[in-house]
């Protein structure tokens, strides 16, 4: 039987230009404790309507792993360090999984003797 996750987990989305701003911002949202660890995969293509025309582009997905006590800060540093006008940004909760690590991610983005 599946694991109950813990209701504060969250899979957070998120596009960037290229690999080097996305390992830089997820390095800069792991020193805030604002998420446990992320996943830069690289070699995407998105495609979206923006402004009245269909645009493609190269990018890479993120994939943040956090807790839903930390969603405002996330978002609120995401909005401050992101290179795009209006980033993606989709949080979905996690309702399963291995018990140690959803703990794991909740003991990462604890504020408790942490600065951030």
């Amino acid at each position: 039987m599946p694991q109950q996750a813990e209701a504060s987990t969250l899979l957070v989305l998120t596009t960037l230009p290229d690999g080097e701003t996305a390992r830089t911002m997820l390095r800069m949202l792991l020193e805030r404790h604002l998420v446990a660890c992320g996943t830069v995969l690289e070699g995407v293509t998105s495609v979206y309507r923006w402004e009245g025309t269909i645009e493609e582009a190269r990018e890479v997905q993120v994939l943040l792993k956090t807790s839903s006590g930390r969603w405002e800060a996330l978002r609120d540093a995401v909005e401050e360090l992101h290179p795009y006008d209006v980033p993606e940004l989709l949080a979905l909760p996690v309702t399963t999984g291995l018990p140690a690590y959803l703990a794991w991610v909740g003991r990462e983005t604890q504020l408790e003797g942490k600065s951030g």
